[in-house]
C-alpha cells in the first residue's frame, strides 16, 4: 500500500534526523546544524504529503484508515518538532563552554654544555560563555620542572563583561596588556622561535602578568582602520633585594600589596591598515623591596615604579615582520634597604617569511637586553627553520648566537627543537 510505504519512509527519515541530533567528533557544530536543517525540511516535505493523505481518506469515508492515519499524522508532527527543536538548540544555546590551550616539548643543546629534552609542558585554557554579556575565561600551565617534579601554575583568569560592542571589563589575573610579545605572541604554537627574546622572561624587562581590573576593546575607523585601547589597576610587581642591591623585579601578578600603592597603565594601537598595527604602552606607581637574600622583608619604603614600551608588526603576503622595545624603570631610594634603584630594557627585530606552499617557514631575530647586572645582560642573534605541520602545529628548528657576560650561560651559543600544538 501507499500509505504504508510512506509510513515506512517518514519512520526513515525520522530516525535519521534523531541520530543527526547527536553530535559526531568529525562534524563541526556548523555542519551539524546544516544536515539537521536540510533533513527537517525533507520531513516538513513528508508530512505534508501525510496530510494530504489524510484528506484523501477522509473524502473516502473509511473510518478505520482515518483513526490510523490521523495517529500517524500525530506522532510525526510531534517527533518532527523534536527533531527542529534539536537543530535549533546549537544556534539557541545560552550558555556555552569551550576547551582550548597548547602543549609544546623541546630539546636543547648547549655549546660546552649539555643536551637534554628541557622542556614539557601543557596549558590548557578554558572559556565558558553566558549569553553575549559574560565570558568566564583560564589558562593553567602544567610544566615538568629540572627535578622531575610537575609546577601548576595559574597563568590568568579573569571574569569578562561585555559592557558594549567596543568595551569590555574584565577583573581577576590577566596577562599585562603592556607591549605585544606577552599578550599575544608568547604561546609556543604562536611564537616562531622556540625560545622567548631575552628580556621577556621572568625578572626581565617585560611585565607578565596582574591582579586587578581592566577595561579594553576597539573602535572601527572607517572601512579598514581600527584603534584598539586597554587600561587597568593593578597591585603592581614586588622588588627583590640581594647582598644590598636591587636583584630583579617580579612582575608574577599578586593578590597582595604590600606598599599599598596601585598601578596604573595601559596600552593603545592603531591599526591603518588591517595588517599593520603600532602600539604605544605605559604605567606607572609605586613599589616596594618585599624580598631579600630570598627572604621575605618587610618595611621597606615604596618608590617610583616605571614602564614604557612601542611595538609595530606588519604583514604583507607570505612576510611577517615585527619588532618591540619595552623597559621597566625603579627608581633610588636612599634609605631602602637596595637604596640603588636601575632599568631593564629590552627590544627585538624579527623577520619570518613562508614558503613551499606554506608550508616552511624562516625566521631571523634580533634582540639586546640590558639589565642593572652584566652576567643577565644579553646580545642574540637567532635562526629558524619552521615545518607547519598544520595551521596550529609546528616542528621549530632554531639556533641562538648568544653574547654576553664571558663565562656565563648567556654567552652561550645553543641548539633548540620544539613541538608545538594549539588547539
Amino acid at each position: 500500500m501507499k500509505t504504508t510505504r510512506r509510513r515506512k519512509t517518514i519512520a526513515a527519515s525520522v530516525t535519521a534526523l534523531l541520530l543527526a541530533a547527536t553530535p559526531t567528533l568529525a562534524q563541526t557544530d556548523a555542519t551539524r546544524i546544516e544536515e539537521l536543517e536540510a533533513r527537517t525540511a525533507v520531513m516538513a516535505e513528508e508530512l505534508a504529503e501525510l496530510r494530504a493523505g489524510l484528506d484523501k481518506v477522509k473524502r473516502a469515508g473509511s473510518v478505520g484508515d482515518l483513526r490510523t492515519l490521523r495517529t500517524e499524522v500525530i506522532n510525526a508532527t510531534q517527533t518532527a518538532q523534536r527533531a527542529e527543536n534539536a537543530a535549533n538548540e546549537w544556534r539557541n544555546t545560552t550558555a556555552v563552554a569551550h576547551l582550548a590551550g597548547y602543549a609544546a616539548a623541546g630539546y636543547t643543546d648547549q655549546k660546552n654544555g649539555t643536551g637534554s629534552f628541557s622542556a614539557a609542558n601543557f596549558n590548557p585554557i578554558f572559556h565558558f560563555q553566558y549569553g553575549d554579556r559574560i565570558l568566564w575565561e583560564s589558562e593553567l600551565e602544567f610544566e615538568i620542572e629540572e627535578n622531575g617534579e610537575t609546577e601548576v601554575a595559574l597563568e590568568y583568569s579573569t571574569i569578562d563583561i561585555f559592557l558594549n560592542d567596543h568595551l569590555v571589563f574584565l577583573a581577576g589575573k590577566f596577562i599585562s596588556p603592556l607591549g605585544n610579545f606577552r599578550q599575544n605572541l608568547h604561546p609556543s604554537w604562536i611564537n616562531k622561535l622556540p625560545s622567548a627574546p631575552p628580556g621577556f622572561g621572568h625578572d626581565g624587562a617585560a611585565p607578565l602578568a596582574e591582579v586587578g581590573v581592566q577595561l579594553r576593546g576597539g573602535i572601527p575607523i572607517g572601512k579598514q582602520s581600527k584603534f584598539t585601547y586597554a587600561g587597568y589597576i593593578g597591585n603592581g610587581p614586588k622588588l627583590e633585594g640581594e647582598d644590598g642591591e636591587l636583584h630583579g623585579i617580579d612582575t608574577d601578578g599578586f593578590t597582595g600589596d604590600a606598599d599599598d600603592e596601585k598601578i596604573i597603565g595601559g596600552r593603545i594601537s592603531f591599526l591603518p591598515i588591517p595588517k599593520l598595527e603600532i602600539g604605544l604602552s605605559g604605567a606607572f606607581g609605586d613599589a616596594a623591596v618585599v624580598e631579600n637574600d630570598e627572604m621575605d622583608f618587610e618595611g621597606d619604603p615604596s618608590r617610583g615604579y616605571r614602564v614604557f614600551g612601542v611595538d609595530a608588526s606588519y604583514q604583507w603576503n607570505n612576510f611577517d615582520v615585527r619588532g618591540e622595545y619595552i623597559q621597566q624603570d625603579v627608581a633610588d631610594k636612599t634609605n631602602s634597604i637596595a637604596p640603588e634603584g636601575g632599568k631593564w630594557e629590552t627590544w627585538y627585530m624579527q623577520g619570518a617569511y613562508k614558503f613551499a606552499r606554506a608550508k616552511w617557514e624562516g625566521v631571523l631575530r634580533y634582540s639586546d637586553y640590558t639589565s642593572p647586572h652584566a652576567d643577565h645582560s644579553q646580545k642574540q642573534w637567532a635562526l629558524g627553520l619552521n615545518y607547519l605541520v598544520a595551521p596550529n602545529a609546528v616542528i621549530k628548528l632554531g639556533y641562538e648566537f648568544n653574547d654576553g657576560l664571558s663565562g656565563e650561560e648567556t654567552d652561550s651559543d645553543r641548539w633548540t627543537v620544539q613541538v608545538a600544538y594549539g588547539f
